[in-house]
């Protein structure tokens, strides 16, 4: 259970605002305003803290209530900047599109792209393949875990650019949602919002265990219960 002691506002004021931000492409400003409109005073510095607090504690939640998805994965980055200066979200869907896992880094490396595979395998499972695009870096970290498996368990890895389409397409909706922030202060609150996007992105996509039988938002403020 998600702790929600020593605020000042009520818990379902806070996930409202939560889901606000990472859900819609608003700014922190934006939400302060509607919350005005709704007898609402709230600081938009304080909706940040509660995002960055939040987001990551909610994701986290959610593990235990994903779909398990399919064994063959399409895998890509998308650029996130913070500071100025460009870092990468790595992201994997599968081939019906459902998010596998995601992992946000400073650098586009061999050893990053490794933490994500592994990241990604112990949640969701190995899978059978891997769609990769031609960078060096995912093919060495692929390489490095396949050598450390037996034959009938390497992953098979491949190298097609129309089969990752369905990645690249689906970065838009985490450029959609960052893009009014105009790039973010720091690494922390941008590894944390993303975790926050990346969880509603997948109750939108229906990847909830019962999505069947609530509506997005109930699925997400029912993670905090």
């Amino acid at each position: 259970m998600i702790s929600f002691k020593g605020k000042q506002f009520m818990k379902s004021i806070i996930l409202m605002a939560v889901r606000w931000y990472v859900a819609y492409a608003l700014s922190y400003r934006d939400i302060e305003e509607l919350l005005l409109e709704r007898g609402l005073k709230i600081d938009h510095s304080t909706i940040n803290r509660w995002v960055i607090e939040y987001s990551p504690k909610l994701k986290s939640s959610f593990k235990n209530k994903k779909r398990p998805v399919g064994g063959s994965w399409r895998m890509d980055e998308t650029y996130v900047k913070v500071k100025g200066k460009w870092m990468y979200q790595y992201r994997a869907v599968d081939k019906e599109g459902n998010t596998i896992d995601s992992c946000f880094s400073k650098k586009r490396s061999k050893i990053e792209a490794t933490k994500f595979f592994i990241k990604a395998m112990n949640s969701c499972g190995k899978p059978i393949k891997i769609n990769i695009d031609k960078s060096g870096a995912n093919t060495a970290a692929l390489n490095e875990i396949n050598y450390y498996l037996s034959k009938s368990e390497k992953i098979e890895i491949r190298q097609n650019k129309y089969l990752n389409n369905m990645v690249e397409q689906d970065h838009r909706f985490i450029k959609k949602i960052t893009r009014p922030t105009l790039g973010f202060k720091a690494f922390h609150s941008a590894s944390a919002t993303l975790d926050g996007i990346e969880l509603h992105h997948m109750l939108r996509k229906g990847q909830h265990v019962n999505a069947a039988n609530q509506t997005v938002f109930e699925h997400f403020y029912a993670l905090a219960a």
